[in-house]
Formats: C-alpha cells, structure tokens, sequence
C-alpha cells in the first residue's frame, strides 16, 4: 500500500520544497496539496466538515506553484493536487500547467480534482452549483484532448474551442492519473466513466468495502480492468488502528493529513506517521 501525505500548504506551513524532500527522505509516496482559490467573506455556505471553516481554507498557496518548488527538490516523490478545483479553472490554461509540471518533475503528477463545494467561491468563477460536475466532465474530457492530441478540438455544453495546438504534452502517456474527489453512487459512476482512480474522505464515505466492491463491479462492467482504477483514501489521521483496518480493505493509496503548522511540528508528525506505518507492516 503506498502512504502520501496532504496539507494545506499556507504562508505560515513548512515549505513545500522542504516538506516534499522530508517526504522523499522517509519513504513516502506522493504529496497532495489542496486548492481553494479563494474563500468569500459572505459565504453562507456551511463547511461539509461541520463546524467553523479552519483558517488554512483562506490561506491556501497556488498548488501549482507549490507543486513546481516540491518537484525541483525532490526526485522520486509523487506530486499531486487533492484536490484541484477543476470548476474554477480555464482548461486550456490548466493543462498548460498541469504538463508543464509533470514535464519539470519527469511524469510525476497527480490530477486530484473535484468539482467544489462551496456556492459561493463557484458563482464568483462564473460556475452554476447545480452544473458543477457536467462541467468538472467537460473540461476534464477536453484536458485530455489536449494533452494527447496534436490538434485537439472540443465541444460540448460548457467547453468550447477547435483545433489548438498546445505544449508541452506531459510525459506520462497519455495523461496523468485524473483521481476524482467524491462520494456516494454518482461519484463512483464518474470515476468509471472519466477518472483513472477514486479519492473518497473515510469519514463521509458508508461501508467502503461495499463502495469498493461497487465500484470494480461497474467498471468491469464498462469493460475497464478494474484493478486499473485506484483506490486512494484522503484526509486519514495518523492512527495505527485506522491504518490496520484500511489495510485489509482493497485499496492502493493512504493519504495522511498533515495540519497547517509550521516546520519542527510537522516533521515531528512525520516520524509519527512513519512509526505506524512501520508498525502496521
């Protein structure tokens, strides 16, 4: 089972340059750093976690200019986005960007994506909530088109433009990893139709194994191999139980928290999460 790592990447966190090399030293597999452009002073919007919104929501750096500082210092690490906000995105600037990163770091990314949650932040990117995940489709079927066409052309709803031609192409082939955020039947309906894994919150999921089990069994259906599709769990807390109990389930990928602290706290958590995961061994 790989193990990564998320975290808020903020003014105020460790540096991601200095993070990812910490996570490279310690054997961890992959680095996810969320995205939220922007957090509306008059949200109403409640936070699905419940409760008051954590400051880091606000403080959030660009994960691709994060992304770009951890890939120049690190060699083996996997770089992805947990998730990028594909809905608040332009998809031709975005895949620029995306190549670009996985051409610098050597085909080390990760699209982890979502669709977003908050009315508000979406309305002021020109998004409609109730439209959200048509048009999180669209742009990811256009990504794709650019990334693996020498002119690539698209149409549909919301996504429009002809033939473009566009570099760099990334270097894995013939895209990154698209791992979608989500839950529940439609989300798993999603993953089999456009995604290349699955990128569930244990703690807003229901019986995982059944969904996983779901989830294979649709994509079997759809004539995909279904061990093709991942499945990586997001936002875990570093408890040795958890840890086992995920163990047995069909899963590829861990992804541990980290919370928005500065350098000594996190690297102490590191050692932390590594310790159990040498244990759970």
């Amino acid at each position: 089972m790989k193990a990564g790592l998320m975290q808020f990447a903020t003014e105020y966190t460790i540096r991601p340059d200095v993070l990812a090399k910490a996570a490279e030293d310690r054997g961890f597999e992959s680095l996810f750093i969320p995205e939220h452009t922007h957090i509306p002073a008059a949200r109403k919007t409640p936070y699905p976690g419940g409760g008051e919104l954590p400051a880091e929501y606000c403080h959030t750096l660009d994960p691709f200019v994060a992304l770009a500082l951890a890939a120049a210092a690190t060699t083996r690490l996997k770089l992805a986005t947990g998730a990028c906000l594909v809905t608040e995105h332009d998809p031709i600037a975005l895949a620029k960007a995306i190549a670009t990163i996985d051409l610098i770091s050597g085909g080390r990314f990760i699209f982890g994506v979502g669709a977003g949650w908050n009315v508000e932040e979406l309305e002021n990117h020109g998004t409609a909530f109730k439209t959200r995940w048509k048009l999180l489709r669209e742009r990811i079927e256009a990504l794709k088109a650019i990334w693996t066409q020498e002119e690539a052309s698209y149409h549909g709803e919301f996504v429009n433009f002809d033939r473009i031609w566009s570099y760099p192409k990334p270097v894995q082939k013939p895209h990154p990893p698209v791992l979608l955020g989500g839950h529940g039947p439609l989300t798993i309906q999603r993953v089999v139709r456009y995604g290349d894994g699955w990128m569930p919150l244990p703690s807003r999921s229901g019986d995982l194994a059944q969904e996983i089990a779901s989830l294979r069994r649709l994509a079997a259906e759809a004539g995909r191999d279904p061990k093709a599709i991942e499945v990586s769990l997001y936002w875990i807390p570093p408890d040795y139980e958890l840890v086992r109990k995920y163990r047995e389930l069909d899963i590829e990928r861990l992804i541990f928290h980290l919370p928005s602290v500065g350098e000594k706290e996190t690297l102490s958590l590191l050692d932390k999460i590594r310790l159990i995961l040498d244990k759970a061994t």
